[in-house]
């Protein structure tokens, strides 16, 4: 009896179960170039796993798309320089001292650093006098840091001493004076089931922290605590 061959059918060779295709064949930037996430659950995922593996030991899949690490910074003195800069500035402003110190450590030559960061300040993209007194508006009232601690913190950045001076100098004496009230009023509640001892010292300790003199912050916490009923006595600061 003749036999009939069978054909084959799609059935015979089932397709692996749980198959996906594979992830992007280059390192996804935002995950620091880790393999895909997610690999479902099935046959056939830990050779997934062991491919996503190669392609972040720098297999590309034939992809024409160029890896971060393939990048190649411009050779040009000068085009690194600025390169760096525009990067440095993308979203924060900086003072010229904290950009030349960055180009110092990218081993960018002195005297092409300052020649570019020259025209950059030519064209506003450098600015100390905007970048202090945008620096005290803003540390002031969200801070409540008073003009010595602005300006010690401006000179840390490497701001020029006259604009250090001139920028700290806008700041309202009686703004200042405001400034500390509110933030002893803010700390009172805190300090209350204290001696009245302690309760001077912590919040005059406070301000001065953030930059107060002693006779404005003496001055402050002393109007708080009398408002509080508490007798204050001024020889109290000494002790």
């Amino acid at each position: 009896m003749a036999q009939w061959a069978r054909r084959p059918d799609a059935d015979d060779h089932p397709q692996e179960q749980g198959a996906s295709l594979p992830g992007p064949p280059w390192p996804d930037p935002d995950d620091g170039g880790a393999g895909p996430e997610g690999d479902p659950a099935g046959a056939g995922a830990g050779r997934r796993r062991g491919r996503g593996r190669r392609r972040d030991a720098g297999t590309t899949g034939g992809s024409s798309f160029p890896s971060r690490a393939g990048r190649e910074e411009p050779q040009d003195p000068a085009e690194r320089a600025r390169a760096i800069c525009l990067r440095l500035l993308t979203g924060t402003a900086r003072t010229r001292s904290q950009l030349a110190e960055a180009l110092r450590k990218r081993e960018i030559p002195d005297e092409v650093a300052d020649e570019v960061l020259t025209r950059f300040e030519e064209v506003g993209l450098i600015d100390d006098e905007k970048f202090a007194d945008a620096w005290v508006e803003s540390r002031h009232h969200g801070r409540g840091l008073a003009r010595r601690a602005l300006a010690q913190e401006l000179r840390t950045k490497g701001v020029d001493a006259a604009v250090v001076d001139e920028a700290v100098s806008k700041l309202d004496p009686e703004q200042e004076e405001r400034t500390a009230r509110e933030l002893v009023d803010r700390k009172l509640r805190s300090t209350r089931g204290l001696d009245r001892d302690k309760r001077l010292r912590r919040l005059a300790g406070m301000l001065a922290r953030k930059g107060y003199g002693e006779g404005l912050a003496l001055r402050a916490v002393r109007q708080a605590l009398e408002e509080e009923g508490e007798d204050v006595e001024e020889h109290m600061w000494g002790e």
